[in-house]
């Protein structure tokens, strides 16, 4: 897999029917190591890590619904409260992070409501700030350290 501009971490990583696994820490299974899955498990050892965001508050590619149509989230992270408190859109790093990719993260965000977006592929990372009642945004040179809200 190709090296990221994110923090190296131990991984497990095995074969299993001819395909490369890789252990998930958050839902305790081996799951096939795509391109976007290796972005996925480094970008969740920063905010576990660096961040300090507790693994129970964080989930992994959970559905959401978005004009009748069924979608699936990469990384949710919920406050105390259980309020969606980040969203975080991840593509595999051949995939440029665009335009495209922020309108897909914003209209999934409408719905949602999260406070934070952001967006990585490994390599490039962007976080924004949302404020939905005057449907502003501003971006921020640093996600937020979770004990910070």
């Amino acid at each position: 897999m190709q090296r990221l501009n994110l923090p190296s971490f131990e991984y497990t990583i095995r074969e299993n029917n001819g395909k490369a696994s890789i252990f998930d820490i958050l839902r305790k299974k081996f799951v096939v190591l795509t391109p976007e899955e290796w972005v996925r498990q480094h970008f969740v050892n920063l905010l576990i890590t660096h961040y300090k965001y507790p693994r129970s508050l964080i989930k992994l590619e959970s559905g959401l619904k978005y004009n009748e149509m069924n979608k699936r989230s990469d990384i949710k992270v919920f406050d105390r409260d259980g309020n969606l408190f980040l969203l975080v859109e991840c593509k595999a790093a051949d995939v440029a992070v665009s335009q495209k990719t922020f309108e897909q993260v914003s209209l999934y965000n409408s719905s949602l409501k999260s406070k934070y977006i952001a967006i990585t592929n490994g390599l490039n990372h962007f976080c924004c700030c949302i404020n939905h009642e005057e449907g502003k945004y501003e971006f921020m040179k640093d996600l937020p350290v979770f004990n910070e809200f």
